[in-house]
């Protein structure tokens, strides 16, 4: 019984560790920016952590205050300093929103 478990331990570490290092399930490369006081909530789901839920979250509060400062997204509930720090480099507040996802074969291309 105990070789058993240790058999099955390790095969889900194994299968945790090719799981892990399949590009197939990195995240998306992005470049471009968020605008934060015009952006769509479909732009706004580009983001790194942010689904539909939040992203109406952030709609909703812009509606009735606009964002003065990027930080200030730290006042909705769900997005913490952790989150913040993942998004920080594709928040602007002035400016159009140019997020997108950059698709695989551009990244083999470019230098």
């Amino acid at each position: 019984m105990f070789k058993q478990i240790r058999n099955l331990l390790s095969l889900s570490a194994l299968t945790a560790a090719l799981l892990a290092a399949t590009p197939a399930f990195a995240a998306p490369t992005l470049e471009g920016q968020v605008n934060l006081n015009t952006a769509t909530a479909e732009q706004l789901e580009l983001l790194p952590g942010i689904g539909p839920a939040m992203a109406k979250k952030i709609v909703d509060y812009r509606a009735s205050k606009p964002f003065q400062e990027t930080n200030h997204l730290v006042r909705i509930k769900g997005i913490g300093l952790k989150t913040y720090a993942k998004l920080k480099q594709y928040l602007v507040l002035k400016g159009e929103t140019t997020l997108r996802e950059v698709p695989k074969d551009e990244l083999a291309t470019k230098p």
